[in-house]
């Protein structure tokens, strides 16, 4: 049984990269979120800046993983702890150099084909701030 990570009450599986916007049944695309923070009032499916916010925090963790420029798909595998099928999946239309894929290229795709910003959550927040008045 999975656990909230805000609350500890029994959780479902949350896609931070909605399936919908390209995204993968991995782990690291995963959060596991109770009903309430999950589609509740606070939660990613009702509040774009915590949907940008869990989307940023993906981000950055892929990017700490991937960091050098080039990854192997058996390196990806491992990394990634992801299946050969969803491996092939994701870097179909990647470009493959001689050393690898380069990770921004991963990333990107993993990503739903987007890059995010804190400044997007930012930007956010100070719109509807605006909007309010």
């Amino acid at each position: 049984m999975y656990r909230c990570e805000i609350c500890g009450k029994s959780a479902d599986i949350h896609h931070i990269v909605y399936k919908s916007e390209g995204g993968l049944d991995i782990e690291l695309n995963y959060k596991y979120l109770c009903h309430s923070h999950h589609r509740g009032k606070e939660g990613p499916h009702r509040n774009n800046a915590v949907n940008l916010k869990y989307k940023v925090e993906l981000q950055d963790e892929l990017q700490t993983i991937l960091f050098k420029e080039h990854y192997t798909f058996v390196d990806l595998l491992k990394i990634l702890n992801i299946n050969n099928n969803s491996l092939k999946k994701l870097v179909k239309n990647i470009k493959l150099f001689k050393e690898g894929y380069k990770s921004k290229d991963i990333i990107f795709q993993i990503m739903g084909q987007k890059s995010y910003t804190s400044e997007m959550i930012e930007d956010f927040i100070l719109e509807k701030i605006l909007s309010n008045y």
